[in-house]
């Protein structure tokens, strides 16, 4: 769908002057207001926006809510947003597993861990059987994410060894800042702590060793 993205002109005739074109301006807002959608119109809105952005469901029926409620409705038939959510997701326009699945994914990279994936989902409105594949393998990458984590961040056996504090109380506030961040970035307790224990320099092996 061709689009023209036109700039508004600059300067003309009533340049350096407040009062000139003042009445115009108001006239042009006023042409510029969208008219009240219909079926056509809410389809294609739906349709520009799934070009755009990679979504689920949920979002998708958010904003064209948001729309119907900023621009009314001309139709005598209500209006059916929902209607319109299924059958653009029937037909591929919008994949809630394959979304969570590249949600997760980038999280995980990124080092969080699968509590943080769960919110995540939850927040875009994925519902739990689309949600379960992509936390199942966030899951099965706790264990690497949580190092990128600690690597990220440089704690753990990813600390400087100038940062290790000869004094316990000092040494044992630092820990606790370190496991807060890894429980805030979603990693459970126990493996957090298998990470922040390992000296600087020796990176512990997820089975243990």
């Amino acid at each position: 769908m061709a689009q023209s993205w036109r700039g508004k002109p600059h300067g003309g005739d009533g340049e350096g002057d407040p009062l000139a074109g003042a009445g115009r301006g108001h006239t042009d807002r006023r042409a510029r207001t969208p008219p009240p959608l219909d079926a056509d119109a809410l389809e294609r809105l739906a349709l520009r926006y799934v070009e755009r952005f990679a979504t689920t469901r949920a979002r998708l029926a958010a904003y064209l809510d948001r729309k119907l409620r900023e621009r009314g409705w001309r139709s005598d038939a209500a209006p059916d947003p929902a209607a319109l959510v299924a059958r653009l997701a029937a037909l591929g326009y919008v994949d809630d597993r394959g979304f969570a699945e590249q949600r997760a994914a980038g999280l995980t990279r990124r080092g969080y861990g699968v509590r943080r994936v769960g919110a995540a989902l939850r927040a875009a409105g994925i519902a739990a059987e689309d949600a379960a594949p992509a936390e199942e393998a966030a899951r099965d990458a706790a264990w690497a994410a949580a190092l990128a984590f600690a690597r990220r961040r440089r704690i753990g056996p990813f600390a400087p060894d100038a940062a290790a504090e000869a004094d316990p109380v000092a040494r044992r506030r630092t820990r606790d800042r370190a496991m807060a961040a890894m429980l805030r970035a979603g990693h459970a307790p126990r493996l957090a702590a298998r990470i922040l224990d390992a000296a600087p320099g020796t990176v512990p092996d997820e089975d243990g060793g």
